[in-house]
């Protein structure tokens, strides 16, 4: 039950005239300021390791298979609030998660459906809705993006104004194909070291997705090996980088002291979910504004194939121990039919 964060910007759609104006603020967020959310209450069985799983809708399906999914909606405000469910359209683009405005379409916002398409709430009220993705038998293989919204309007003010429309949402990755899944993989490919027009210093780090689904890179930078044998970290990456397969994008770790030029050992750790890697080289930040040559980067291999070891046995015992949970239960309703 943990939330998904991604920060909330401000849309204006249309002019700003009298009663056909509307502000809109959209969040792939799990709440917003004005008191309303949107939250996961369950995840596979089989991705119940995997913190992505508990946040967004991430599946594999063969064509002509469904799915549903609970979720919970939220007013945490003093006062009642109506709220709409629906999908709308999404990509990944430029590196980021980009959600299209209002009620735009794609291929998987009409596959996806919520058994209630309005909430109301009382103050400080939550409810659940069911949300089914129907993929159709002849869809085509590949992964898609959307978002499943829960929205709130207030209406302009007597006399003409400004409506305000406030929506929260839950990001959908679904690949369709048959058979097994495709495999997220990433590498790191190069490390530079930057400084920034006020001094302040970071290093770049250059991901190839060479998997089969989209990644959301998360992780951070420890520095070792520096001037004096001094040490620094870790620093976080700076989140929202979201590569599509075979994209290739950058990362950032901002340094929140300021250090030696170096050289440094500079070694990173990015993560997805599950999937992790970890990389190194030796870098020099420049003494002026400005980015350094990229250095290649050395894979940690060791340690991804650790990763992929550990993952594996997870995977395999929450198969194991649904399948027994499953039979166990059968054979009690054979017992009481009996």
């Amino acid at each position: 039950m943990r939330p998904s964060i991604i920060v909330a910007f401000l849309l204006v759609a249309g002019v700003l005239a009298p009663a056909t104006s509307m502000l809109e603020r959209s969040a792939l967020a799990a709440s917003l300021d004005e008191g309303i959310g949107i939250r996961l209450t369950e995840a596979p069985v089989e991705a119940r390791a995997d913190s992505r799983a508990w946040r967004y809708i991430i599946d594999h399906l063969a064509p002509g298979s469904v799915i549903r999914r609970r979720v919970e909606v939220s007013n945490t405000t003093g006062s009642p609030r109506r709220l709409s469910l629906y999908a709308a359209a999404a990509e990944v683009r430029d590196r980021r998660f980009r959600f299209a405005p209002g009620r735009t379409p794609n291929e998987l916002s009409t596959w996806t459906t919520a058994n209630r398409r309005e909430v109301s709430l009382a103050p400080h009220a939550r409810s659940t809705a069911t949300i089914t993705i129907r993929v159709p038998d002849d869809a085509a293989p590949g992964e898609r993006y959307a978002v499943i919204w829960a929205e709130a309007t207030d209406p302009a003010p007597p006399g003409g104004g400004v409506a305000l429309v406030h929506r929260v949402g839950i990001r959908v990755y679904l690949s369709v194909g048959r058979g097994n899944p495709p495999g997220p993989a990433f590498t790191i490919d190069s490390l530079a070291a930057q400084r920034t027009p006020a001094g302040q210093q970071a290093v770049l780090a250059q991901v190839h997705n060479t998997g089969g689904r989209a990644l959301d890179l998360s992780g951070d930078l420890r520095l070792s090996n520096g001037p004096g044998s001094l040490r620094a970290g870790p620093f976080k990456v700076q989140t929202g980088t979201t590569l599509a397969p075979g994209d290739v994008g950058s990362v950032t770790a901002v340094l929140d002291t300021r250090l030696p030029d170096g050289p440094w050992l500079a070694r990173i750790q990015l993560a997805s979910g599950l999937t992790k890697g970890a990389a190194e080289a030796t870098i020099t930040f420049p003494a002026a504004a400005g980015t350094a040559q990229a250095v290649k980067a050395e894979m940690d291999t060791g340690a991804s194939d650790v990763i992929v070891i550990i993952t594996g046995i997870v995977m395999a015992v929450l198969v194991t121990g649904a399948l027994l949970l499953r039979r166990a239960g059968r054979r009690r309703r054979e017992r009481v039919a009996s």
